[in-house]
């Protein structure tokens, strides 16, 4: 396992535009589709990370617990998937189905969203407020693959009550670590 860390994009900045193929619809969703009324949560996943297969139950939890909320979640899938065919949309869809994933999970062929969003690992997390600008990116919590301790989205979660709460978000933002992105 590689442990590469989240680039810490500037807080403010604006999301990237984007529009992907979703690989279980095989619909092209856009950003402004999966847009939430009081945020949205962009996340860069893969299908064979170990640092993902960590979180992955969380994750749906998350989605679960703050889409009610009014937050919407998208995952993004970047890897060379002629490198790595396990991360190509035919298995995306078969993960998605296997994990329960209630987000879209797209497929970046090109890997210009990853570049746009300055993505360096899986995973990473991208919180954008109402008006889609960065007020948190980096970890989902503390745990990591065989650290002992429990996944339970805290980072993230604190970050989107948060902006429920028209709270303050905490300025010692810890970067993700995962996987490198599998670049072309």
């Amino acid at each position: 396992m590689s442990l590469t860390p989240s680039n810490m994009l500037p807080l403010g900045t604006i999301a990237p535009n984007f529009e992907l193929m979703d690989a279980v619809t095989k619909n092209m969703i856009p950003l402004q589709d999966v847009r939430g009324k009081h945020g949205t949560v962009v996340m860069f996943i893969c299908n064979h990370c170990p640092f993902v297969k960590h979180v992955n139950e969380e994750l749906v939890r998350i989605c679960n617990d703050y889409r009610v909320t009014g937050f919407g979640f998208v995952a993004i899938s970047s890897n060379d998937a002629e490198k790595y065919p396990q991360d190509g949309p035919d298995l995306m869809w078969k993960n998605a189905r296997e994990e329960g994933y209630p987000f879209p999970y797209l497929h970046d062929a090109t890997q210009e969203i990853a570049k746009a969003y300055d993505a360096a690992c899986t995973p990473d997390f991208y919180l954008y407020d109402e008006d889609l600008k960065l007020v948190y990116r980096g970890q989902l919590d503390n745990s990591r693959p065989g650290n002992g301790i429990p996944v339970n989205g805290r980072d993230l979660r604190e970050s989107m009550d948060n902006i429920l709460n028209n709270n303050l978000q905490r300025k010692d933002q810890k970067p993700s670590i995962g996987c490198n992105i599998k670049w072309k």
